[in-house]
């Protein structure tokens, strides 16, 4: 069986899981709606395309990589979507952090078109989406796996398969945000104490990442902090959309997330503040008077 998929939106995630999909042999046909992106990874192996329609004409199995819910729309329902242009039994496979009741919707809506659906948020950051060892949080209908779990298997180290049917894996990821957007607010809140009390910032770095209070949001993000590199990885504003979305959930049925909240509450005040396009280490820069000597 021939070996195919498309990839839509070349972001940091989606061109690392390009090229991963690339390595492991697959014909990847890929669009992105910035000038120059698609063909750009395809002059090393791939079909570049114009629209998501294109992409999804050419393959089965159509991963979507997008920023969010409105985007995802677009990919699928808008002008030269992907929708329209997918034959019976192909799948849509849609990566994004979401509301897990519009992806819960979204399947059905697929479903009604005669097309799978797997609803798939990922984790890991670009450098594990290019060596193909991200995490995918999923849930899907047996057949719906049965058409995607080539694909899926071959971007990602860990394929989490958590229901049969959509809902659990935008659940998940959520869950996950949470605790990120939580560990890199108290983070940055750590680390901006002990730059005020004169802590030599290395020395503190050093210290934290080898004793019980550190985490892999603290060791990665305040590696940023330190080098004085706000260039975005994951930016200030996703938090603000993904924590967002973990505050909704728990809004309907009334549970409170009191950490959540302030952790939100600091990523709004730094994108306010006109921090939102940089890397979301930047909340740092919600406490007055932090700065690196030298920096």
């Amino acid at each position: 069986m021939e070996k195919k998929a498309g990839l839509i939106g070349l972001g940091a995630m989606g061109a690392g899981m390009a090229k991963t999909l690339r390595t492991r042999g697959y014909e990847v046909h890929v669009c992105d709606v910035r000038p120059g992106v698609a063909s750009t990874f395809a002059k090393d192996g791939g079909v570049a395309h114009a629209t998501p329609a294109e992409v999804a004409r050419a393959c089965q199995v159509v991963v979507s990589v997008v920023v969010n819910a409105q985007q995802t729309e677009e990919v699928l329902f808008g002008q030269d979507g992907a929708a329209a242009a997918m034959g019976p039994g192909s799948v849509f496979v849609m990566c994004s952090t979401v509301d897990p009741n519009w992806s819960i919707a979204l399947e059905a809506r697929l479903n009604a078109l005669g097309i799978h659906y797997v609803d798939a948020p990922i984790s890991g950051g670009a450098a594990k989406a290019a060596s193909g060892q991200m995490t995918v949080m999923s849930a899907a209908k047996p057949e719906a796996y049965a058409a995607a779990d080539a694909v899926l298997d071959a971007m990602a180290g860990k394929v989490y398969r958590l229901a049969d049917r959509a809902g659990a894996g935008s659940k998940v990821k959520i869950i996950n945000q949470l605790l990120a957007g939580v560990h890199i607010a108290a983070a940055a809140e750590a680390m901006a104490l002990g730059l005020r009390e004169g802590v030599a910032p290395e020395a503190l770095y050093e210290v934290i990442t080898h004793s019980a209070g550190n985490s892999w949001m603290f060791e990665n993000r305040m590696a940023h902090v330190l080098a004085g590199d706000y260039t975005p990885l994951s930016a200030v504003d996703i938090f603000v959309k993904d924590l967002g979305l973990v505050l909704d959930t728990a809004r309907a049925t009334k549970f409170p997330l009191p950490l959540a909240s302030t952790a939100h509450q600091m990523f709004m005040q730094a994108s306010t503040a006109g921090h939102g396009r940089e890397d979301d280490s930047a909340v740092i820069k919600i406490f007055p008077g932090i700065t690196l000597p030298g920096k």
